[in-house]
């Protein structure tokens, strides 16, 4: 009994952090996956009979899972246990995410993902890199956890919802965004500039490649398939911005569509 009462002395609230030691662009980066984890589980090719409750996880998954395994990789306790900010706004976010998930139509607010996508992917990944950097880790430790930090969550939810990981997978640049933000993240704190200076030039280079990117239709490289096996399609629908000019059979091919049930 005794044991119990000093067990419990020891349990705390914590403090709500969100200023200092890149706190606050860790929040705006949760938040922003959180919205998109929700956002992603309602999507029809990640969508598996989850509850509301389930939404809000994969949300809470895709928002703290980066933070969380950048962390642990780094032997650090994750900042996302020891300051309930990132709980809390992560919630508040996933919530939003499943409220805004479509539009009239059916229509999965495809814009939205990846514009959100788009911002968190360069935030995270400059979180990554200062780390790794201040954990006096080597150039390729630092690009590793570059891309590892604003990817590991969607990594996570893709393979709770049973699809193929976007890391490994046709599609935008993703991984590609995260490296190049990490590459200018070093070249710029090598060349002696301020931590604020180094992570606005940061993310202004990955957000904009990201950006146009989506709105060109750029693709990372895909592998040569094997002989005899044709697996990749042509003229694959552009995304981001020009996704409200798609035709309805584009918009199928993204799985960002739900066929209304036919009329007996």
């Amino acid at each position: 009994m005794l044991h119990s009462v000093v067990l419990a002395s020891h349990i705390h609230v914590g403090a709500w952090k969100v200023a200092g030691n890149y706190a606050f662009l860790s929040l705006i980066a949760a938040a922003a996956n959180a919205l998109n984890g929700a956002l992603l589980a309602r999507r029809p090719d990640h969508y598996k009979n989850f509850t509301v409750v389930g939404i809000i996880l994969m949300g809470l998954l895709m928002g703290l899972g980066g933070g969380i395994t950048r962390d642990v990789l780094l032997n650090q306790v994750p900042t996302a246990l020891t300051n309930p900010a990132f709980v809390t706004v992560t919630l508040v976010a996933a919530a939003i995410g499943y409220k805004v998930a479509y539009d009239k139509g059916q229509l999965f607010r495809e814009g939205i993902f990846q514009v959100v996508t788009s911002f968190s992917l360069p935030l995270y990944a400059i979180v990554g890199a200062e780390k790794a950097e201040n954990a006096g880790l080597p150039v390729v430790g630092v690009l590793a956890l570059s891309v590892i930090a604003p990817t590991a969550g969607r990594w996570l939810v893709d393979v709770s919802c049973g699809v193929p990981p976007k890391q490994f997978i046709r599609g935008e640049w993703f991984v590609t965004i995260a490296l190049l933000t990490g590459v200018v993240w070093i070249i710029c704190a090598g060349a002696g500039l301020p931590t604020w200076a180094s992570a606005a030039i940061s993310f202004a280079i990955g957000y904009t490649v990201r950006m146009v990117a989506l709105y060109r239709g750029w693709e990372e490289p895909l592998a040569k398939e094997p002989a005899g096996v044709y697996q990749h399609s042509d003229g694959r629908p552009l995304l981001g911005r020009k996704i409200a000019h798609k035709s309805q059979r584009e918009l199928k091919d993204l799985g960002l569509t739900i066929e209304e049930p036919s009329g007996r």
